[in-house]
């Protein structure tokens, strides 16, 4: 399970935007794969079977701060974005510039599109692998996706 919590933190961060969040969510989610690896079918199917929990912990929490928001974005924030990318494009940003640059981008998104554009473009995960992570089928995963990036890139036009 070692391997495993690396993948989880990486879609657990990307989905939260969060260090301390995404440690709590992992660390939930191991705790139900030890409960629950009874029902795991085939070795190959645990990767698919760990983003699933991962992702659904994610919703979970992501319908939770629906409820509670802490965080909006203002065009002193996109400002500092647009600065930051335009003075450094080719240097890698950081785990907290890069958390407040995937919220304000996927922050009016859905929690499915959220997740979906996550895996597929942040994960590069196939449409397949994705649909077999949340359970949706390959159809509400494509719209989804073009929905999201839809959204995303009006947002980056609007503000950039």
């Amino acid at each position: 399970m070692e391997i495993a919590t690396p993948f989880a933190f990486s879609v657990a961060f990307r989905l939260m935007g969060d260090e301390e969040q995404a440690g709590d969510i992992v660390q939930e989610s191991m705790i139900t794969i030890w409960k629950t690896i009874g029902k795991i079918k085939s070795a190959e199917s645990f990767k698919t079977w760990m983003y699933r929990i991962v992702v659904n912990k994610c919703y979970d929490e992501m319908r939770r701060k629906k409820r509670n928001p802490e965080f909006i974005a203002g065009d002193s924030d996109w400002k500092k974005i647009s600065e930051r990318v335009s003075e450094n494009p080719g240097t890698d940003m950081e785990n907290k510039e890069m958390a407040r640059l995937i919220a304000l981008l996927t922050d009016n998104l859905s929690p499915k599109q959220k997740s979906v554009f996550v895996l597929a473009d942040l994960e590069d995960m196939s449409n397949d692998e994705i649909s077999e992570v949340t359970g949706m089928s390959r159809v509400n995963v494509k719209a989804n996706l073009y929905y999201a990036r839809k959204t995303i890139g009006e947002m980056i036009r609007k503000h950039l």
